[in-house]
């Protein structure tokens, strides 16, 4: 039962329905946080040292304390992992609970650190492909962080979803963001290509997997500005996230990506990728 789930909270190891958080805590009033999310393959956590920095990124980004090494994290996430299964930690730190509701940041206060594990559930369209739509990209100026104030990602999200697509492929004028929630690659004239790091973007940890996996096995890559003129001439476009892993996209704003159908730098980086988690 999911109330009898064992989670994290605090220095605790509790059921999930007893884990309870103050109405002043600044996640719960500002969505002053960072989050993290790290794939776990049958009890083994996924590239975990740099899911740990991309999260000491986003507390130093937000001017927050990280509360713990890096060796402290993987004890505390090692006891809610089950060997048997596909998972992944979702992970939350708040700035805490502050005595009264103000901007300025409090002080003398503890974070607020909750952590879950949950299984990995197969991602509808993953072998198929999915539909996707382009929508203006209008977050804040801080997709780098990892922030929990992902308000805007849902409402882009839930438009695209209104329109019958999976997934809301986002830009900043002419030039392609990420996903609403992934990381995008398009395949150009036979080259991998996706945007390159910066503010605009969420530094994905699958996303930089692909791009070793691609110059380790001769794939032509580059991180390179996408247009959307380039975005609706791609042979392939791909979403990438830490849960859904690779998902190609076979049709784009109702027009048919490549044959509409996964093509074939999708099945080999797929393959590779695959073959990849089982070394680890």
């Amino acid at each position: 039962m999911l109330e009898n789930k064992t989670v994290y909270l605090n220095g605790d190891y509790i059921a999930l329905a007893d884990a309870k958080i103050s109405v002043l805590d600044r996640g719960f009033l500002f969505g002053d946080g960072i989050y993290e999310v790290i794939p776990a393959y049958k009890g083994r956590l996924f590239h975990l040292d740099a899911h740990l920095q991309r999260l000491q990124d986003s507390l130093t980004a937000i001017r927050l304390a990280n509360p713990h090494t890096f060796d402290e994290w993987r004890a505390i996430f090692t006891p809610l992992l089950d060997a048997s299964k596909d998972q992944y930690i979702y992970l939350q730190i708040t700035r805490g609970v502050a005595p009264k509701r103000d901007h300025a940041f409090p002080e003398h206060i503890g974070p607020t650190v909750f952590a879950m594990c949950s299984d990995i559930a197969p991602f509808p369209g993953k072998v198929i492909g999915i539909k996707a739509v382009t929508i203006d990209d209008k977050r804040w100026q801080l997709c780098n962080a990892k922030a929990i104030t992902l308000l805007a990602n849902i409402l882009h999200r839930q438009d695209a979803l209104d329109q019958g697509a999976a997934e809301a492929i986002l830009h900043r004028g002419e030039v392609v963001t990420e996903g609403a929630a992934s990381n995008v690659f398009i395949v150009l004239n036979g080259v991998l290509i996706t945007p390159p790091k910066g503010p605009d973007i969420l530094p994905g940890i699958t996303r930089d997997v692909i791009l070793m996996l691609a110059q380790n096995n001769g794939l032509a890559c580059k991180e390179d500005t996408i247009t959307l003129a380039q975005l609706n001439a791609a042979e392939e476009i791909w979403v990438t996230s830490s849960t859904r892993e690779i998902v190609p996209v076979i049709e784009l704003n109702q027009t048919l990506v490549g044959t509409g159908q996964p093509g074939p730098v999708w099945q080999r980086m797929d393959a590779l990728f695959q073959a990849y988690k089982a070394t680890l």
